[in-house]
């Protein structure tokens, strides 16, 4: 017959239980990159495990909690580019960019003169509303829009493309600096992606009408113009794909229209880029 085991004793000591070690972060001892570089367009990436600051052709760019960035690159950006990563011991990593170029939409007006230089009355209107707007893009938020998929804040024609350009008699006038859709006054529009109202005119402004403006995070925003109708106030927190206000032709406008415009700090950035190609508008 078998032994009977004996229970331990009270005063034995427990089994050890091993505690599970939280696997440790993978290094990345260079930049990861997402493009693409092109001009109007950004690009996401990953900054090195221990970077400390990063900056864009001498510019500082901000950095997530998980290494995470965006940069953007304007309607006429050079060729090239360079990332610059500052890491803990003080040493550089660098990374050079090669920015596409577009070939962009340019009429030359031979016959018709560059418009005369604004009246005075319209600059005393205009100083306060830049004020305004420049105030607005100022503004800094944690929205983390910036991390999705854009959508189209409204489906239709696409009546104006980011980056055209007229030439009057040889002088070049503005670029158009967003995309324009045209619907008819009263359509409603939505947000593209997460974001916190940074601007929402109680009038209309001189150029824009009535004027949305939406900050997504890290420096990128989205301006919506020509409004009817705005049915959300500086301050609101709105998610991707809520509904915004009412397109309209506010403003400088020939027609109904919903002119959506976006930037990446002090660079205009295509719309298009960012939302692909323009779905079949519902009925």
């Amino acid at each position: 017959m078998a032994a009977p085991v004996s229970a331990p004793s009270s005063g034995a000591a427990p089994a050890s239980v091993p505690i599970p070690q939280k696997p440790a972060a993978p290094v990345r001892p260079d930049f990861e990159l997402a493009g693409p570089f092109i001009q109007g367009g950004v690009a996401l990436g990953l900054a090195p495990s221990d970077a400390l600051s990063l900056a864009l052709d001498g510019r500082p760019v901000d950095i997530a909690a998980d290494g995470r960035f965006l940069i953007g690159f304007g309607r006429d950006a050079t060729a090239s580019a360079e990332l610059v990563a500052r890491r803990a011991d003080g040493s550089t990593i660098r990374r050079s960019l090669t920015v596409a170029p577009r070939a962009w939409r340019i009429e030359n007006l031979n016959r018709l003169a560059r418009q005369s230089r604004p009246s005075v009355e319209f600059e005393r209107l205009r100083a306060p509303e830049l004020a305004e707007i420049n105030a607005a893009r100022a503004l800094v938020s944690d929205s983390q829009g910036w991390r999705q998929r854009f959508t189209w804040p409204a489906t239709g024609r696409i009546s104006g493309l980011f980056g055209s350009q007229r030439i009057y008699r040889g002088e070049p006038g503005a670029y158009h600096s967003g995309v324009d859709v045209a619907r008819v006054t009263g359509t409603p529009f939505f947000a593209p992606a997460d974001g916190v109202v940074i601007l929402a005119t109680n009038r209309p402004f001189t150029l824009e009408g009535y004027l949305l403006m939406i900050d997504h995070g890290m420096g990128l925003n989205s301006a919506f113009l020509h409004l009817s109708r705005i049915d959300v106030k500086p301050g609101d927190v709105v998610r991707q794909g809520q509904a915004l206000g009412a397109i309209g032709a506010t403003g400088r406008a020939t027609g109904p229209h919903l002119h959506w415009s976006m930037k990446w700090r002090d660079e205009r950035i295509d719309p298009l880029l960012l939302a692909g190609p323009m779905p079949q508008a519902a009925d």
